[in-house]
């Protein structure tokens, strides 16, 4: 016989399929008696899930709003141990499972009843973690409500803090969220400067959603984009070079923080790069130690030149 916690599951399951079920038909789908699955509903009610009813014979239960996928079974205990686990792998980025670590985090809330997420907000405020030297602390609540408005397509209104220390209000629509093993940034279409913008999360003050339905004009690819502005927007010289070296070791030798890469047929790298001065980015390139072209711009190719005859004459 089925214990009754795998019942409840069961039950549980089964009001996730479809619409509304008699009790009739729960009973004969789970091999119980129609009164066991009126007691079964009232353990769930009292667990803080939300099974609505209806009275006569074309009536039934089924899940009320914020319940259409099957709950998981957590005491709170339990709930807060995942909790803080999935925190930690989320703001650390460990063996890549950021992003996986906050996508469950996020159904963790969404699906839990509202007596165990309320301990789960509780825990935002006393959870933190030590930011590396550069970085400033980003509030887990905050990325959390990010990821909630890109997956619900809900526009925001962002208290926003630029490089230069200015405070604004922005407007936007949001569309993803990117770790980029250093840092989170969200990719959004700003709705006052109508282009899309990425924004560093621990630079956004707040965030607060608007209720209104996001309209995303021909979304770019979030990875090439948060790629771009920061590899490249931030340098006032940009060179592109051709390396003689399939795409996945391109990306170790030049990492995508550094340089937006495009494949050039199987066996080489289009790779744009931003630095300071042309010099600099002949040393750089020099640095990669791989057959390279430089494509543009000629600064940076004559640059090039001079080290590498510098280096010669330095080894006659």
């Amino acid at each position: 016989m089925v214990n009754t916690s795998a019942r409840l599951l069961q039950l549980l399951s089964l009001l996730s399929t479809r619409q509304s079920w008699t009790c009739a038909v729960l009973a004969a789908q789970l091999g119980i008696t129609e009164r066991t699955v009126r007691r079964d509903i009232a353990r769930l009610r009292e667990l803080g899930y939300g099974i609505e009813s209806e009275m006569g014979p074309w009536g039934g239960y089924h899940l009320g709003p914020g319940t259409s996928i099957p709950p998981l079974i957590l005491d709170e205990e339990e709930a807060l141990a995942v909790a803080v686990g999935l925190r930690t792998a989320a703001l650390s980025g460990v063996s890549g499972s950021d992003q996986a670590a906050l996508s469950a985090l996020l159904k963790l809330r969404q699906v839990l009843p509202a007596r165990i997420a309320d301990r789960l907000g509780e825990l935002d405020a006393a959870f933190t973690h030590t930011a590396r030297p550069d970085d400033s602390q980003i509030s887990p609540a905050l990325l959390l409500d990010l990821a909630t408005a890109c997956r619900r397509g809900e526009r925001t209104q962002l208290t926003y803090r630029d490089q230069a220390g200015t405070t604004s209000t922005r407007r936007v629509d949001p569309y993803r969220l990117l770790y980029t093993g250093h840092r989170w940034y969200l990719l959004a279409y700003d709705l006052t400067r109508q282009d899309w913008r990425t924004f560093r999360t621990d630079r956004i003050i707040d965030a607060t959603a608007t209720g209104q339905a996001t309209a995303l004009p021909n979304p770019p690819d979030p990875v090439q984009m948060v790629s771009t502005g920061i590899a490249l927007r931030p340098y006032p010289v940009r060179v592109t070079i051709r390396l003689a070296v399939p795409a996945d070791e391109a990306r170790r030798l030049v990492p995508p923080t550094v340089g937006v890469h495009h494949p050039d047929g199987d066996d080489a790298t289009i790779i744009d790069i931003g630095g300071p001065d042309a010099d600099g980015l002949a040393r750089y390139l020099l640095s990669l130690g791989r057959p390279l072209q430089i494509l543009h711009p000629e600064e940076v190719r004559q640059a090039f030149l001079t080290r590498t005859q510098q280096l010669l004459n330095d080894n006659q």
